[in-house]
Formats: structure tokens, sequence, C-alpha cells
């Protein structure tokens, strides 16, 4: 039972993980303007992995997307390819966990086999965890370079300075999901454990006679020392093979023999 609900629990978890991964790639709010030192604005401009918008005080939002590619940054483009990978991963996952379930028999599935498959996907969701993590902090890490390059502009003041960004909230469901993720693969991996069947894990060769059902019973193997006299008999009508004496003369039976 406890294989069972760490298994369902592991589904569940990853399952949130993956919602929040598409979530969080789907989302504009990667980057948003820092208000700090202008809190009082008529424009507010916000920035995701598709296409930048600005939000009017009127409340009318213009979201443009990016028409280009590879005008893009180098660092940005790796952060798309890692949450692609990730929800990629992430969704096979759970095809495969599907039918990994305990709870769900297809057919004459064995135990070992969703086990296997139980393992397959618990290592998809590690791996789609730990894109989405790198991707966010990646793309943290960038906003967190171009803020102290534009503090530090600002302090010397120069005034054609492009404005500051700070975390979006898409970067937390983006941590979070991945977080998830990555603790329900853990679990798929850990009940993958509970899923082999115990006679599968010390395979022992038994040997049975066929036909019948016939035990064989090894005896004590009596070794000669080579010396031993070995006497041969010929059943026949009154003849007995001639037996040689200890001096080396071969005796001939008398006619007692016979009687």
């Amino acid at each position: 039972m406890s294989t069972t609900i760490c298994q369902v629990m592991g589904f569940i978890v990853s399952s949130l993980g993956v919602a929040g991964c598409i979530v969080s790639t789907a989302m504009d709010m990667w980057s948003t303007q820092d208000l700090y030192d202008n809190p009082v604005t008529a424009v507010f401009q916000y920035q995701g992995l598709w296409r930048s918008c600005i939000r009017q005080s009127s409340g009318f939002t213009e979201c443009r997307p990016y028409f280009t590619i590879l005008g893009l940054p180098a660092m940005f483009q790796a952060v798309r390819a890692l949450m692609i990978v990730g929800i990629v991963l992430g969704i096979l996952g759970l095809l495969v966990c599907i039918f990994a379930l305990k709870c769900i028999r297809i057919g004459n599935m064995e135990d070992s086999a969703k086990a296997n498959m139980t393992l397959t996907s618990g290592i998809m969701f590690i791996v789609a965890g730990l894109c989405a993590i790198t991707g966010v902090s990646v793309f943290a890490n960038m906003l967190v370079t171009n803020f102290w390059m534009s503090t530090a502009n600002m302090y010397q003041g120069m005034q054609n300075i492009q404005n500051r960004y700070t975390f979006g909230s898409a970067l937390f469901v983006g941590w979070v999901a991945g977080g998830l993720a990555l603790v329900g693969g853990i679990m798929m991996c850990l009940a993958c454990r509970g899923l082999i069947p115990e006679e599968s894990r010390y395979k022992a060769v038994s040997y049975n006679a066929s036909g019948r059902n016939i035990s064989y019973r090894t005896g004590p193997y009596k070794v000669g020392s080579g010396y031993e006299p070995e006497t041969k008999t010929r059943k026949g009508a009154g003849y007995e093979e001639a037996a040689r004496s200890e001096d080396g003369r071969r005796s001939y039976p008398s006619k007692y023999d016979y009687v």
C-alpha cells in the first residue's frame, strides 16, 4: 500500500510541476520594470520569453512578439531551449507514468515491467525539473547582471540609460514548478523499488527431470586403489575361466570342478 501511495503522490506532484513549467514558459512577466525610483509612471513594461508588453495607466496593454531569433542574446535562446526540453520530457514522463501506475491494469503486464516504466518516468521528471530550474536561474542571473550595470550607469550621471528590470512572477512559478517536478521524480524512483517482485531480486535456477517427477540422489563415490582384484564370471555349461596361479602358470580345471 505504501508503494502505491508513493507512486500516486509522485504522479500528482510531478503533474503539478509539469503544469507549472508550461504556465511559467507561457507567462509574459519574466522581467518587470523596476519602479523603486519612480513609483508613479504612465507606462509599465514587462517582458517574457516570447514577447514584450507595455501597460498604460489607462489600462490598455499592448504586447509585441519577438519577430527575430538570431537577434536575441544567446543566453536568452538557451533559456527557451531549456524550458521547452523540460516541458517535452515532463509530458513524456506523464504518459509513461500513467501506464506504470500500480492501480491501473493493462492486459497481463507484470510488476517488473511497471517497475521499469516507473523508474523511466521518474528519471524524466528529474531531468525536466533540473531543466526548468536551470533555465529560470540563468534568466535570473541575466537580470541581476543587467540590473547592477544599469544602477552603476545611473549613479555615474548617464541620462540616456535603459529601464531597470527585476524579477517577474514567472520566475518564481518556474522555480516552484521545477522543484515539484524534481521531488515527484524522486518519489517515482523510490516507488520503483517497491514494485520489483521479491522472487526476481534473487533468481535461482532449478532443474527438473522431464516426464516423471524423479528426484536423483547422489551417493558417496568410492575411489578404487587400482590394486583390487577384478573378478569376472561367465556363465556357461560347466565352464569357468582359467585363473592364473601365483607363480604365473595357468591352471586348468579338473574333473572335480564340474561336479
